[in-house]
C-alpha cells in the first residue's frame, strides 16, 4: 500500500510484527481481556475492586469512558472508573494515579488497565505511520499493603507547546482522512530520546538512587533506534532494556502494561528487583515510575 518493504520497516524501527484489531475489537473488549488475566493472576475477584483507570487515546466512544465498560464487563459493580488521556504516556500516568489514591487510603484494590486501537486512526497510506503502530491491551492490579515499600518514585511532564507534533484532530474509528494520527518524525525523534534521558535521570535521582541501581527498564515501544540512543546517552547496557517493539510495533499506553507482563513471564523481573518505567507521547507528555517489584500474595478467590 505504501512505497516501502520489510527491510526499510525493520532497519529504521525494529518493527517486525505488529496486531492488528479484529472489526469486532475494540479498546473495551481488549482492555477486558487483558483485565481478566490481570484479576486472574492477583486472585482478586471483581466485585473487591474500588476503581478501574482506562489509559487510552482510542476510545470507544467520546464518552462513556472505556473504563467504564471495562467495569461493567468485568462485574466490578463497586468500583468508580474513569479514563486517562495522556497519550503514550497514559499508562504510567494511570499507575502513578492509582498508586496516589492507594497512598491516601481512599482505595485498597485498583485496575489499571492500558488499552489501544491505532489501526482505526492510521493513514494507511501515509508511510511514516502506518508502519510504526500497532494494537493491543495490558492491565495490572495495585494492592494497598502493610508491608514495607521500597523505593518508590514518579515524575510526570508535559510541553503544551509541542502539541502539534504529534497528534490526532478528530475521533477514533471515523475512518475518514481528517481524522488521522499525523506526525512529525525527527521533531519526535529527538523530543523521545531526549526526554527518556531525562525522565529517567529525574526519576531515580527522585527514589534517592543511581542508575547503577536500576536492574531494568522498561520504556515506551515507540522504536527501537530511540530506545538504543537513549541507552547509549545514559550510558547503561542495553540489555537492561527490555525490548519487545519488533513484535507489536507502537501500541501507545497499552506498550509498557505489555511489556512489563512479558517481563515477568520471562523471568526478567524478580522479586525486589528496581525497575524504572519510562513513557513518552503526544501532548507533548512524558511520565516516569520508579518501583521495587513486589508482587503481593494472591487473594482467595470468593
Amino acid at each position: 500500500m505504501v512505497n516501502t518493504e520489510d527491510s526499510w520497516i525493520s532497519s529504521r524501527t525494529g518493527i517486525r510484527e505488529r496486531r492488528i484489531a479484529a472489526a469486532d475489537e475494540t479498546a473495551s473488549t481488549m482492555g477486558v481481556l487483558a483485565s481478566r488475566e490481570a484479576l486472574a493472576i492477583s486472585g482478586l475477584p471483581p466485585d473487591s475492586l474500588d476503581l478501574v483507570i482506562g489509559a487510552t487515546c482510542t476510545p470507544d466512544h467520546i464518552f462513556p469512558a472505556c473504563a467504564s465498560l471495562v467495569q461493567d464487563s468485568l462485574g466490578a459493580k463497586k468500583a468508580a472508573a474513569f479514563d486517562i488521556n495522556a497519550a503514550c504516556s497514559g499508562f504510567v500516568y494511570a499507575l502513578a494515579t492509582a498508586c496516589q489514591f492507594i497512598a491516601a487510603g481512599s482505595y485498597n484494590n485498583v485496575l489499571v488497565v492500558g488499552s489501544e486501537v491505532y489501526s482505526r486512526i492510521l493513514d494507511w497510506q501515509d508511510r511514516s505511520t502506518c508502519v510504526l503502530f500497532g494494537d493491543g491491551a495490558g492491565a495490572v492490579v495495585i494492592q494497598a499493603s502493610d508491608s514495607p515499600s521500597g523505593p518508590f518514585s514518579f515524575i510526570l511532564g508535559n510541553d503544551g507547546s509541542g502539541a502539534g507534533t504529534i497528534y490526532t484532530p478528530g475521533p477514533c474509528g471515523v475512518n475518514d482522512g481528517r481524522y488521522f494520527i499525523t506526525m512529525k518524525g525527527p521533531e519526535t525523534y529527538r523530543f523521545a530520546v531526549n526526554i527518556m534521558c531525562q525522565a529517567t535521570k529525574e526519576v531515580v535521582a527522585a527514589a534517592g538512587l543511581d542508575l547503577s541501581d536500576i536492574d531494568l527498564i522498561i520504556p515506551h515501544q515507540a522504536n527501537t533506534r530511540i530506545i538504543k540512543s537513549a541507552a547509549r546517552l545514559l550510558d547503561i547496557p542495553l540489555d537492561k532494556f527490555f525490548v519487545n517493539v519488533d513484535r507489536y510495533g507502537n501500541t501507545s499506553a497499552a506498550s509498557i502494561p505489555i511489556a512489563l507482563c512479558e517481563a515477568v513471564e520471562e523471568g526478567r523481573v524478580k522479586n525486589g528487583d528496581r525497575l524504572v518505567m519510562v513513557g513518552f507521547g503526544g501532548g507533548l507528555s512524558w511520565a516516569a515510575m520508579l518501583i521495587e517489584w513486589a508482587p503481593g500474595e494472591r487473594t482467595p478467590q470468593t
